[in-house]
């Protein structure tokens, strides 16, 4: 009962990853078998505490679970690893990675605390990654690397995470066949790399403050047409570049082209298109851009498939053959 509502709850994903691995007979072949999904889960949180995509009662993690043999751990921690950091890297975040040891409320023996600890010591010590230790703050069901991100303003975000777990193969009863022909228990990994999808979503706007990086904008180029009588030619444009796979909006309002500029500008879009008689006649396309110092937003006149080199190249302006 939430605010007075009746409410279904799913705190976690991994017991559905474990019944998914329970389907059907498993043998040391299939393994590492890697299980991924985005799943919904819930959490009860206060309503003071709620606050915009960071804080939610709902939310979609990025979960995977990695069924693997002990001789496969240190590989396959490694995999995560450089999942995280190429994820993290595209998107600019620098990060830190935190181990978390056994709490005090734990389950599982001493024997499988340290042989889990020691091989998330092992594969950072591999990769040459500098990490260091959270005493205490582990999973009750075993250790972990959390990975702190650090925005624009330097705030930092725990997001992923790589959690090393020998209880719940065991709660689930989870077997495969061996090479020798005898039933042994698999290991898991809990990974995650946005943790929450709207939360990441919500530090990357921040982060940016809006101003998303062209691969990344929700609307790439914003075509703005001098009056209603260019129309047709923008639409024309439109339809071009949406073929080449880029993301493209039509100012189709009958407004005045300054308006228009600064209504895109607070859009934060990276690149305006403008087209009148000139551009018509000549079958091309006036080019502004979001990110130049103000003197040199202006790309000028250019032909539609040099602007898309442009776009696809990250080039600030294109040299012609000629030079």
């Amino acid at each position: 009962m939430i605010d007075d509502t009746d409410f279904a709850v799913k705190p976690m994903n991994c017991p559905g990853g474990m019944l998914v691995y329970k389907m059907e007979p498993r043998s040391y072949k299939d393994l590492p078998m890697r299980l991924g999904e985005l799943g919904m889960v819930h959490r009860h949180e206060k309503s003071g505490q709620l606050h915009g995509l960071v804080r939610v009662r709902c939310f979609t993690q990025d979960d995977a679970h990695i069924f693997m043999t002990q001789e496969q751990i240190t590989q396959e921690i490694q995999n995560v690893v450089r999942l995280i950091d190429e994820v993290y890297s595209r998107f600019g975040f620098p990060y830190s990675v935190e181990l978390s040891t056994k709490p005090e409320d734990s389950i599982g023996s001493e024997e499988e605390w340290d042989l889990a600890t020691t091989a998330l010591e092992d594969a950072m010590k591999v990769m040459d990654m500098d990490y260091h230790v959270n005493e205490g703050d582990g999973a009750f069901y075993g250790p972990k690397l959390d990975f702190h991100l650090k925005d624009s303003i330097g705030r930092t975000w725990q997001c992923g995470t790589i959690q090393l777990d020998f209880q719940l193969p065991q709660r689930f009863d989870a077997e495969y066949v061996g090479a020798d022909g005898q039933k042994h228990r698999p290991i898991m990994i809990h990974r995650v790399v946005f943790g929450s999808v709207e939360r990441f979503i919500g530090i990357l706007i921040e982060h940016y403050a809006g101003k998303f990086p062209v691969w990344l904008a929700p609307v790439q180029v914003k075509i703005l047409p001098v009056s209603d009588k260019y129309l047709r030619y923008a639409n024309e444009v439109a339809e071009k570049l949406k073929k080449y796979g880029i993301r493209v909006e039509t100012d189709e309002r009958d407004e005045k082209l300054g308006y228009k500029i600064r209504e895109a500008r607070l859009d934060k879009v990276p690149y305006m298109i403008i087209v009148g008689e000139k551009e018509e006649a000549a079958k091309t396309i006036s080019v502004r851009q979001r990110d130049a110092e103000k003197d040199k937003q202006d790309m000028g006149e250019m032909l539609l498939e040099d602007f898309v080199y442009v776009l696809r190249s990250g080039k600030k302006q294109l040299e012609s053959e000629t030079d």
